[in-house]
């Protein structure tokens, strides 16, 4: 097979696979469980965003401010992102954020967020598997299993985030399939052009972090906040270390099975 054929299979593929396996995790647990297992969620995005994403984009720009300082503009950015939402569904209503009105609009903002920064974060997976396809093709079957294999618990979180914003599990899924879409992009666009996308990758990469710290700080940890007697919050920590975890057994999972 041609290098192109590789990397429009592996795009292709790779996010099908990682959004399905994640969906049969995420779809199998019961409705009662998706408000628990959120604080997992939480986890797994503040660890894909600090242990994966932030330290390959730090890697790739060489420049910590230049990066944090696009991170710092990406929060605020979902910020004004959230805030141009509510003003579409309540603007007819004149509704505020807390009254019986405000609880229609606040539904779905957090899925919203997180499908714009899981598409920015698949687009660079898409680059990632074209550059390494061009270099090698094992090295690019590698990579491809690794972003997949990094990729699984992240949409687990994803799925329950869209769950618990209001989606069914069908438009859930689709949505989530439309962004894996993405990841073909990126890859199509970088072995045309990768000199060019190339030096996109870190901005685009502290944006998909920005992000995930931004729905897991401002939109889903105060949620958490509301149960505070003492089991809840032990629960609710177990579960946020088990997302975090499960992040980092991957990627040193996916070390070795490279090295």
């Amino acid at each position: 097979m041609s290098v192109l054929t590789w990397i429009i299979l592996a795009a292709l593929l790779g996010g099908a696979l990682s959004v399905l396996a994640a969906a049969a995790f995420a779809f199998s647990a019961r409705r009662a469980w998706v408000p628990h297992l959120i604080s997992y969620a939480i986890g797994a995005l503040l660890g894909a965003a600090f242990l994966e994403v932030l330290p390959n984009a730090l890697e790739a720009h060489g420049d910590a401010g230049t990066v944090t300082a696009v991170v710092l503009a990406g929060i605020l950015g979902f910020f004004v992102l959230e805030k141009l939402v509510l003003w579409r569904h309540c603007h007819d209503d004149h509704c505020e954020g807390h009254d019986p009105h405000g609880q229609a609009a606040d539904q779905g903002r957090s899925g919203l967020l997180i499908l714009v920064g899981d598409t920015f974060h698949n687009f660079v997976d898409g680059v990632l598997v074209a550059a390494a396809f061009m270099q090698d093709v094992r090295l690019g079957i590698v990579t491809a299993l690794a972003i997949i294999a990094h990729e699984i618990p992240q949409e687990v979180g994803d799925f329950l985030i869209l769950l618990h914003s209001g989606y069914s599990r069908l438009r859930a899924l689709l949505f989530n399939l439309l962004s894996s879409l993405a990841t073909l992009a990126g890859g199509l666009l970088a072995y045309f052009a990768l000199s060019a996308v190339q030096g996109a990758v870190p901005v685009l990469l502290a944006l998909a972090a920005a992000s995930m710290i931004y729905v897991a700080v401002a939109d889903l940890i105060p949620g958490l906040h509301k149960r505070a007697e003492l089991r809840a919050t032990a629960q609710q920590v177990l579960l946020i270390v088990a997302g975090i975890a499960s992040i980092r057994l991957v990627h040193l999972a996916v070390d070795r099975f490279a090295g």
